[in-house]
């Protein structure tokens, strides 16, 4: 972490001696709740839910971010390493069916000593890495044999988009990269008796105001790059936040319309996706969003 090139912005900002990265982060772990979230897909979170970690700041700078709170860095507090380890072993009791890491990436090295020292105490369930997909895949490779599924965001594949919402001209090139990494290391999906996933990838796409021609894109790279070697999340839970600029951004000032959402889901089928999810009409974006109250923490 001194000179940090851990994502692709690679700001080379020596967190290690207290300079804070593009991710608005230094050297100690900070997060802002860990606690059972029952709000993922089906197999994540199954009945007994999710044992999710929320990790302050971000590799990302997305305009229309619903965790803002965190991923701006205003929320969280500083744990060590130490801590973070009976984080995920306090999960653990509490029933979670797995360890789900939130925008973790600027923070994989001591994520990895963490779950090292876990796995030695007994964590035995499985490791969720979920992303906004703007990694490299050099850091993705790291987690090897620490991590058992990536749940990943595919944002976008047009770099006008990615660099217009997220300021990352280079997201699609970066996130595929890293998604090929990921198939490669977890293989196919597979499940436990209780339908809940112990490895493999999904990837999710949230439907944007306006990018409906880019989102079928990114539909169709899936299914021809992976076919059923991944499973697809298409999510319409799209809300503008109170945060949003509506003048400078207002395409993404109201939400994605049931038509533009039922059209991307016709046109999954009509490639033949089966491997997916979907969200029903009229999914509110902000029942997805918890208190970051520094529960669990």
């Amino acid at each position: 972490m001194a000179g940090c090139t851990l994502c692709p912005r690679m700001c080379g900002a020596d967190r290690e001696k207290g300079e804070k990265g593009f991710c608005k982060e230094g050297s100690a772990v900070r997060a802002a709740r860990a606690a059972i979230h029952m709000w993922e897909e089906p197999c994540i979170s199954g009945e007994e839910g999710s044992g999710t970690v929320f990790f302050s700041g971000c590799t990302l700078g997305c305009v229309y971010c619903q965790n803002h709170e965190i991923s701006k860095g205003r929320a969280g507090k500083e744990i060590s390493d130490t801590r973070l380890t009976e984080i995920f072993l306090e999960l653990k009791e509490k029933g979670a069916n797995n360890i789900n890491l939130v925008t973790p990436t600027h923070f994989v090295p001591q994520i990895l000593t963490a779950l090292k020292r876990a796995k030695e105490r007994g964590l035995d369930i499985p490791v969720v890495y979920n992303t906004g997909g703007y990694e490299r895949a050099e850091t993705i490779r790291m987690l090897e044999g620490y991590v058992d599924v990536y749940l990943m965001d595919l944002k976008y594949l047009d770099a006008g988009h990615a660099a217009a919402y997220s300021g990352a001209k280079d997201y699609p090139q970066a996130a595929c990269a890293a998604l090929s990494q990921m198939v490669r290391q977890t293989g196919p999906p597979r499940f436990d008796k209780r339908g809940i996933m112990t490895g493999g990838v999904i990837v999710r796409h949230l439907l944007l105001p306006g990018c409906l021609a880019d989102a079928k894109r990114i539909v169709r790279y899936l299914y021809d790059t992976y076919g059923d070697q991944i499973y697809i999340s298409l999510m319409n839970q799209y809300t503008p936040v109170p945060s949003l600029n509506q003048e400078k951004y207002p395409r993404l000032a109201k939400a994605v319309s049931t038509k533009a959402y039922e059209r991307l889901m016709d046109y999954a089928v009509a490639l033949g996706v089966e491997q997916a999810f979907i969200q029903e009409e009229g999914t509110a974006g902000e029942s997805f969003i918890p208190q970051f109250t520094l529960e669990g923490i």
